[in-house]
């Protein structure tokens, strides 16, 4: 055979290896993938990643298992797709686990391709995404792939606070499956077709006679709304897809960088115009912090992160100014803003994220305190509301902090006061900072006089507005300069621009210390 010759049959046998690589397990398995609503793992690449700019690695990677007859049963990529590319121009690494490859199940060879594109992620310092579609550990390798697990976990955790490292759950992942996506910053959820539970419902029908269907033990909802282990829950697969590019936008690459800036796009006119307005007279009455944030951000910027979990708090990425921002708002419009467990996990955990990735965050603070309750103690409101008390104080990012209405109790010293390093604390004419309400103090500073009154309805009422002008204002706090200035509503966008560009050079510190320990 020529030179030309064995030149044009090794480059066929290369092409003929990519074509079989790329059919994975079969078109019969990929047809099936659309049958149940699913895109193939290639497919998703396609949807997440600029046009063109996915770089696959280990394409031509097979099991090496000769037991219960795996020798005759291999397929190139074994079940999960690994390489690089672009969102918005800006570098990812990604691995998508493929359904028609033995179930996506976790093999040594699966394994060793995952963590080579998060050790190298790592180096390169860019963001991981993982496209999770998996039944879980290859039960045909035994412990094997079970080390091959515990070789991810360990990088997710190296990892965290260095690098973006973002989930999709894109069909089942169980047992120890969940463990990974749990330790990543974000998981993405898409309603119906994607499920996580470390025991499934046959299990727990077995040990706890439970009846449960796999959707309300393990779906989007379920984890989006109750358990709150899920950041976004989707309708679809592309809305996954197109929401972790959205996200990727608002981050930096890795821990030494700073979010990217965009074009500053002011709020439209009806909500800017609309702001003065929004806080009602009366101090009970609630309203939608939304569109107090809406008329403060940039227009159409602001991207709620678990928007379904503990509703009482408001968590998600803006641009301001063209700035990232991270914001934290308490929403009146639901169960008053008050402050819970699930309210302080969820801010918690957002908090320390901005942190670790030199997002700047601005607060907005309307919080009647802490929930009480039985319920409340005995499930632990202490320790977690001191979480999100912890994560503030650590915090060294540029805080603002706008109180829009209420701010008492131990609630105001959490929401970023100034007590806890807060940068730049700003307080509208509505705010109210003590450490209760007008009527609750006055029950226990007077409650002898008042029992004792002609007219106790009358002193109660007389006493709580006279506790009310003192106490129930901004301007006690602006005296002793816990509050930097008391403002216009119609102010705040361009006060918090202002002092996003001062603070840009910000630099803060904590103790040298290996890390602290944070009420779990």
């Amino acid at each position: 055979m020529n030179t030309a010759n064995r030149a044009r049959q090794l480059l066929e046998t290369l092409a003929k290896k990519r074509a079989e690589a790329r059919v994975a397990g079969g078109r019969e398995r990929l047809e099936r993938q659309h049958e149940k609503g699913k895109l193939t793992a290639r497919e998703r690449l396609e949807v997440l990643l600029d046009k063109n700019s996915f770089t696959e690695m280990d394409m031509f990677v097979k099991h090496r298992n000769h037991d219960f007859g795996m020798e005759k049963k291999k397929f190139a990529t074994d079940g999960v797709i690994t390489g690089y590319g672009l969102i918005e121009g800006r570098k990812v690494f990604v691995f998508s686990q493929d359904f028609t490859v033995f179930g996506g199940s976790l093999s040594e060879a699966f394994a060793e391709k995952v963590c080579k594109v998060m050790d190298l992620a790592l180096k390169v310092g860019v963001p991981v995404i993982g496209l999770n579609d998996s039944g879980g550990a290859r039960i045909q390798e035994g412990v094997v792939s079970l080390a091959g697990y515990a070789d991810i976990f360990l990088r997710n955790t190296l990892a965290s606070g260095v690098i973006p490292q973002i989930s999709a759950i894109l069909g089942p992942c169980a047992g120890g499956a969940v463990y990974s996506p749990a330790i990543t910053d974000f998981i993405f959820m898409a309603k119906k077709t994607s499920h996580m539970f470390v025991t499934g419902p046959n299990v727990v029908k077995t040990v706890t006679h439970e009846e449960v269907s796999m959707e309300d033990l393990g779906g989007a909802n379920t984890h989006a709304e109750k358990s709150g282990v899920a950041h976004f829950a989707c309708e679809n697969e592309v809305e996954v897809l197109t929401g972790i590019r959205r996200l990727i936008t608002y981050l930096p690459l890795n821990n030494l960088e700073d979010p990217p800036r965009v074009e500053a796009r002011p709020p439209d006119e009806e909500n800017r115009a609309a702001i003065d307005d929004l806080v009602p007279m009366n101090p009970t009455k609630p309203y939608d912090m939304q569109r107090v944030i809406a008329s403060i951000v940039d227009q159409d910027s602001f991207f709620e992160v678990h928007s379904g979990f503990a509703q009482n708090i408001i968590c998600g990425f803006a641009h301001l100014g063209g700035h990232a921002v991270g914001i934290v708002a308490n929403q009146p419009a639901f169960l008053a803003g008050v402050l819970d467990i699930h309210s302080s996990q969820k801010a918690g955990r957002f908090v320390r994220f901005c942190d670790a990735f030199n997002i700047p965050l601005v607060t907005f603070v309307d919080v009647p305190g802490f929930l009480p309750g039985t319920d409340q103690e005995w499930g632990g409101i202490i320790k977690n509301g001191a979480k999100l008390l912890y994560a503030y104080a650590e915090c060294t990012v540029p805080k603002l902090t706008v109180i829009t209405r209420k701010a008492y109790g131990g609630a105001y010293d959490v929401m970023s006061s100034k007590h806890i390093r807060g940068d730049l604390n700003f307080a509208w004419p509505t705010a109210e900072i003590a450490v209760m309400g007008p009527k609750g103090a006055v029950e226990i500073i007077w409650r002898k006089e008042i029992a004792a009154a002609e007219d106790p309805a009358g002193m109660m009422d007389e006493l709580t507005e006279k506790y009310r002008e003192k106490f129930a204002n901004p301007y006690v706090a602006a005296e002793r300069g816990y509050i930097d200035d008391v403002i216009e509503p119609h102010e705040t966008r361009e006060r918090l621009i202002g002092g996003l560009e001062i603070l840009a050079t910000k630099v803060d510190s904590n103790p040298k210390k290996k890390h602290g320990n944070i009420p779990l």
